[in-house]
C-alpha cells in the first residue's frame, strides 16, 4: 500500500443520492458486495458505472482468457504496480480460479521461476514488458501464440485495465476491505 490513509473516503452508504445508489446497484447484488473500490468510485457515479461494463468484460468468460491464466495477469499487473488492495482482492480470486499458493508466490518472482509452462511464462513476460514498456516484444508476442490472437489481445486488455485499476487505488489510498491482512511484499509505503 502507498497511502495509509485515504485521500478520496469511500462513500457513506447511508448517505448516497439516487445517481450513486443506481451505480453501487449491479456489485450491491454481486457475490463480493459494496467494497472500498466501489464505495470510493462512487464519487463519479458515470464513470463506476462504465467501470463496472468494462471490468465485467474482462472478468467475464467473454475474455478468452481461461480464469487461471486471467488471474496470473492481473496478479502480475498488481504486483508490479505495488497495489496491495488489488493483489489482496485478486489472491483470493486467484485460488478460487485454480491458482496454488506457491503459484501466487512464484507470480511475485516474475517469469523466471523455473516452475511455470512455456505459456504462463509468456503471460508473465508480457506483464512485465506492458508494465514497464507499454508494449508486448516479439519474442513474447511469438510464445503467447497458443492463446490465439482474441486471447493476446485479451491479455493486454486485461492488463491495461488492472494498470490503470492499480493507478486509481494507489493514487485514491483505497485501503483494503475489513477483515483483510496486507501482504508485506505490497507494503511500499
Amino acid at each position: 500500500m502507498r497511502l495509509t490513509t485515504p485521500r478520496i473516503a469511500p462513500v457513506d452508504l447511508d448517505r448516497i443520492d439516487a445517481e450513486q445508489e443506481a451505480a453501487l446497484a449491479p456489485v450491491r447484488q454481486g457475490r463480493l458486495g459494496v467494497l472500498n473500490i466501489f464505495r470510493t468510485l462512487a464519487h463519479s457515479p458515470k464513470a463506476l458505472t462504465r467501470f463496472l461494463e468494462w471490468g465485467g468484460y474482462v472478468l467475464s468468460k467473454r475474455n478468452s482468457l481461461p480464469e487461471r491464466e486471467r488471474e496470473i495477469a492481473i496478479l502480475r499487473t498488481g504486483f508490479n504496480c505495488g497495489s496491495g488492495y488489488e493483489w489482496t482482492q485478486h489472491r483470493e480470486i486467484g485460488l478460487r480460479a485454480g491458482l496454488s499458493e506457491t503459484e501466487i508466490l512464484a507470480i511475485k518472482q516474475g517469469p523466471d521461476e523455473p516452475a511455470w509452462s512455456a505459456v504462463d511464462r509468456a503471460i508473465l513476460t508480457a506483464c512485465d514488458e506492458l508494465t514497464r514498456d507499454f508494449f508486448v516484444a516479439d519474442a513474447t508476442w511469438a510464445a503467447l501464440a497458443p492463446l490465439g490472437d482474441k486471447g493476446r489481445m485479451d491479455l493486454v486488455m486485461t492488463v491495461g485495465q488492472y494498470t490503470q485499476v492499480s493507478m486509481m487505488l494507489n493514487s485514491f489510498g483505497v485501503q483494503l476491505d475489513e477483515g483483510q491482512t496486507l501482504d508485506p511484499d505490497l507494503d511500499r509505503r
